[in-house]
């Protein structure tokens, strides 16, 4: 059963992201692919048919965004990113300086996590959501899903994969986290996560409204 972190407040999952990107609902392609680049010898593009068949896996876990809510009980299925890792690594071969990696939505988001958090158990690429197939709402036809970071770091549409040697904050810019981490409640670099705890909660309603407009 899932435990709410500190600081979270239980809530449906319902769509939700930075207001620049709320107007972006991007068409899931007939025959998605995963462009593959950054810190490799061999860039290349896989089918995500490819991907999904490397091995498939559940993990019940909650979604918990950075602005004090959490989606719990959530049922995700799709394939481990360990398993893509090791199946691209064979193919576009990541160089040893390669530490943290960079997922791309098809909705131009992006968002960084350190490659060995990524290669955690219970992180996916996921395309089932409690026993359906993910909609375009909740992110086909791929989403990350990183259980224990916040909701920012779960990339939706996820069409690219970028190895790094750097981090490089993403969409999100200075409000991200190089970690995330929602037991350390790593909710920004700056300031300890339990002072966002109240702007967030402030704001909150206001950015739910401006999302909630933008997509019309």
């Amino acid at each position: 059963m899932d435990v709410l972190p500190p600081g979270q407040s239980a809530a449906p999952l319902a769509p939700f992201g930075l207001p620049a990107f709320a107007a972006r609902r991007p068409s899931v392609p007939a025959a998605p692919v995963v462009t593959v680049t950054g810190a490799v010898r061999r860039p290349a593009q896989v089918p995500a048919a490819e991907l999904t068949r490397l091995g498939r896996a559940e993990t019940h876990s909650g979604l918990h965004c950075v602005t004090t809510w959490s989606a719990l009980g959530l049922r995700w299925e799709g394939v481990p990113f360990a398993a893509v890792h090791a199946h691209l690594a064979g193919r576009v071969a990541p160089g040893r300086a390669a530490r943290w990696v960079t997922f791309t939505g098809l909705d131009g988001y992006r968002s960084t996590l350190l490659l060995d958090d990524a290669l955690a158990p219970g992180v996916l690429l996921a395309d089932v959501l409690d026993g359906a197939p993910l909609t375009a709402d909740h992110g086909a036809p791929l989403r990350l899903v990183a259980p224990a970071h916040y909701g920012y770091k779960s990339v939706k549409h996820v069409c690219a994969i970028e190895y790094r040697a750097g981090y490089d904050p993403g969409s999100a810019g200075w409000k991200a986290h190089p970690r995330g981490r929602v037991a350390l409640e790593e909710r920004s670099r700056y300031l300890p996560g339990r002072l966002w705890r109240p702007l967030w909660r402030t704001l909150l309603p206001r950015a739910r409204a401006a999302y909630d407009d933008l997509r019309g």
